[in-house]
């Protein structure tokens, strides 16, 4: 079967890559069923926002390869890569995706760690004496 439409998505340090065929509907991340990869319901619920949004729950079956970063991250980045795909697919998608900010790659990165400090932006412990 041939893909319809591909997407790249991304946040923090996790990358999907997002293969959209026709189907019933069947999510498949590295291999595994939704529900299996992310077994709590947010992360689950996050995945599928930008096919609710554009009212194509059960016409596609999609295949995410997805690594780097924690659980969040990669159910954030499998989103991107999702509505970034649906896009590429029907122009028409456009709109309410962009609209509920699910094309928009969230730029938020950790902050590094500077040289006299324990992180960030904490400090070692003062001692006057």
């Amino acid at each position: 079967m041939k893909n319809l439409g591909i997407g790249t998505g991304r946040r923090k340090t996790s990358v999907a890559r997002v293969y959209i065929k026709d189907g019933s509907g069947k999510i498949t991340i590295n291999g595994k069923e939704l529900a299996r990869y992310f077994p709590q319901g947010e992360h689950s619920i996050m995945v599928r926002q930008p096919l609710m949004a554009t009212a194509s729950e059960n016409k596609f079956d999609i295949l995410i390869n997805v690594y780097g970063g924690g659980v969040h991250g990669q159910a954030g980045a499998c989103r991107h890569g999702l509505a970034r795909a649906l896009c590429q697919i029907d122009q028409a998608n456009y709109a309410s995706l962009r609209a509920n900010g699910y094309l928009t790659r969230d730029s938020r990165m950790v902050e590094r760690k500077k040289y006299g400090q324990r992180g960030a932006r904490r400090r070692f412990q003062f001692s006057k004496r």
